[in-house]
């Protein structure tokens, strides 16, 4: 179950953007199919700022190669934490067709807490310096 829920995750993401003549207004998304998109463009939207900001995180902290090496652990044991619950999402809805939307969407809001949280933890400072990126906030669609 947990390996259909990671192939439905990477099928909707690369989908969304494979499929250039089904254009989607996520506004106005409806059906299932459209709706699914629109969360793995989402879900891509966000996973790419985490990418982002952990990078940048790394490499501010470069010096440190104990710190770099606890939150690349941290990182893994995010992930698995990360897929299990929101396979425990998709179980949960395992019977509707709302199952995958819950899912991505599920993936969406951690992987944004997660890029909040590294943001937060290792890119600002305790005094008035400015932080070394811009506080991540929520991602819209175009």
């Amino acid at each position: 179950m947990k390996k259909r829920l990671v192939l439905c995750l990477a099928c909707c993401s690369l989908a969304a953007f494979s499929c250039e003549e089904h254009r989607i207004d996520c506004n106005k998304a409806y059906s299932t199919y459209d709706i699914n998109q629109c969360a793995a463009m989402e879900l891509d939207k966000a996973r790419q700022q985490l990418t982002d900001y952990l990078e940048t995180v790394l490499e501010h902290r470069r010096d440190d190669a104990e710190l770099v090496a606890a939150i690349q652990a941290a990182q893994q044991d995010w992930e698995r934490y990360a897929s299990a619950h929101c396979q425990a999402v998709y179980t949960q809805w395992r019977d509707g067709t709302i199952r995958t939307a819950m899912a991505l969407s599920c993936m969406t809001e951690l992987t944004q807490q997660r890029t909040h949280e590294l943001w937060q933890r290792f890119l600002t400072f305790m005094d008035s310096t400015p932080a070394v990126l811009p506080e991540p906030g929520l991602l819209e669609l175009p």
